[in-house]
């Protein structure tokens, strides 16, 4: 009950006029950014952030968040069109939402990718209301070994989902971790990989960190494979679904939160599993099983309702625990620290007319962006022919004066373009960019919490494990890692020789 008071209260927060306002650019500005191929939703935050300085904080995220929900939308439209998705969520969309489209249904993929992100939204949502209070209060008694086992947990589980191998993960993280270092000592005040210079004593932004290595890091990419001319879209008419698509569909609707939910509130669980775990199940469930490949829409309606749910997931693990388990919540992690606001069990007692009204945000945004969606997916189709050239200049440009707000110095400038440098060289050589970018906001947090427990266990390394949650967390971590090996060892199903005697 006192959350459903908390959320009345944050719906006259975010139902006033600029807050709504707010909230309809960013439904706008992320549906269109989500619509060009490589601008995901982390890239537009990371853009701007050093734009919101002036903005109250509730109204910067709220836009933030709007965003977020936004470019997931139109990232489906860019994967079912041109068969290349706008950000990862959207991958899976494209499997059968490509073959829909150059089958001549492409509204009705579009359609059924819009409704499922608005139902796994809102489902994920009210998940959220009534399980964020709640690990709220419980990571209260939370001490600073068991801290650190988490961040630890984050750690060995982004190196281990996301990348082609642990390998480049891990070492994406200590390129993070590396670039966390730079700066004053906390405790001791020492100066640590300045190079002697003072400009580098208060450490690198994290603005520009994300800003770098998304945003610069990416244009750069995108400008050295411009010779390769991108497909025309597919045009499509106003998407509308049938009785007999709603009968295929709305199952399928439905199941993909609970799918979805859970892994987006994990640590580096992110949108890419369970959106291919929706789509396994939907196959698995069909009794169309021939249309898959083809195009079956159950395929795109589950993993975008799952995709939905999962962002929603994110939020319970940033707001109660400070921990981002996707790209755009260690972006927006960032800008709560950029607003001096630190996300965690108290921030529910400390800022409840942020966090209330960031919540019901999400209920006007998803309402926003199914209004949205279904009568203007012909626009946002032609937005898909804006020349790349153009598109990563003008990125580049607000990349530069974004990174020049922050500090107003032009050494930003020169560390914009050499963490720009290191994101090109992490595509180059497929290093995924999320985990350097959560090695660098939860490094010098990892680091402190580590040093709070050993000065109160006197130094004993036995203090890191002295409550049951950090050895429970650590006997998770030891899994994680011990997985492959015991994948390897696990009996393989065999298939079943051909019967020859017919």
């Amino acid at each position: 009950m006192n959350a459903l008071n908390s959320l009345l209260d944050g719906f006259g927060t975010a139902l006033t006029p600029l807050n709504l306002l707010w909230a309809a650019v960013g439904v706008l500005l992320g549906t269109a950014i989500g619509v060009l191929p490589g601008i995901g939703p982390a890239m537009a935050v990371a853009l701007l952030l050093p734009v919101t300085y002036g903005l109250e904080p509730t109204g910067a995220f709220i836009m933030f968040a709007g965003i977020y929900y936004g470019a997931m939308f139109g990232g489906s439209t860019t994967s079912i069109l041109l068969n290349t998705p706008g950000e990862s969520a959207a991958v899976v969309a494209a499997m059968e939402g490509n073959p829909m489209a150059k089958s001549g249904r492409g509204a009705q993929a579009l359609a059924a990718a819009a409704i499922g992100h608005f139902a796994g939204g809102m489902v994920g949502t009210v998940l959220l209301v009534a399980l964020a209070p709640t690990v709220a209060d419980l990571a209260v008694d939370i001490g600073a070994p068991d801290y650190f086992a988490i961040m630890v947990l984050a750690f060995i589980a982004v190196t281990s989902v996301l990348g082609s191998s642990r390998i480049r993960g891990l070492a994406s993280l200590l390129i993070g971790l590396t670039i966390g270092l730079v700066g004053l000592d906390q405790m001791t005040g020492q100066q640590r990989l300045t190079f002697g210079s003072l400009q580098l004593a208060d450490g690198v932004d994290v603005v520009i960190v994300a800003v770098g290595l998304f945003a610069i890091g990416e244009a750069l990419w995108v400008a050295a494979h411009l010779r390769r001319r991108p497909p025309d879209p597919i045009p499509v008419g106003r998407p509308w679904l049938g009785r007999a698509d709603l009968r295929r569909t709305w199952k399928s609707w439905a199941r993909g939160p609970f799918i979805g939910f859970p892994f987006g509130a994990i640590p580096a669980g992110g949108a890419e599993i369970p959106t291919f775990l929706s789509y396994v199940t939907e196959k698995r469930l069909s009794k169309h099983k021939d249309e898959w490949g083809k195009g079956a829409i159950e395929g795109v309606a589950g993993p975008e309702s799952a995709a939905s749910a999962s962002a929603a997931g994110t939020l319970v693990s940033m707001l109660t625990l400070g921990l981002p388990t996707t790209a755009v919540a260690a972006v927006m992690l960032a800008a709560f620290q950029q607003y001096g606001i630190q996300p965690g069990p108290l921030l529910f007692e400390r800022e409840p007319d942020l966090v209330w009204g960031l919540i019901a945000s999400l209920f006007v945004g998803m309402v926003l962006l199914l209004a949205l969606n279904l009568p203007l997916a012909p626009v946002w189709a032609k937005l898909l022919r804006v020349p790349r050239p153009y598109l990563y200049a003008g990125i580049m440009f607000f990349a530069a004066v974004g990174a020049y707000a922050v500090g107003g110095e032009v050494i930003d400038l020169v560390l914009l373009l050499v963490i720009g440098l290191i994101g090109f060289g992490m595509r180059r050589y497929g290093l995924p960019v999320l985990p350097a970018v959560i090695g660098v906001i939860l490094g010098p947090a990892a680091e402190q919490q580590l040093r709070r427990a050993l000065q109160i266990s006197d130094g004993s390394v036995g203090g890191l494990v002295d409550t049951p949650f950090s050895v429970t967390v650590y006997a998770v971590v030891a899994l994680l890692l011990a997985w492959p090996l015991i994948r390897t060892m696990l009996p393989r199903r065999r298939t079943p020789a051909p019967d020859r005697s017919a």
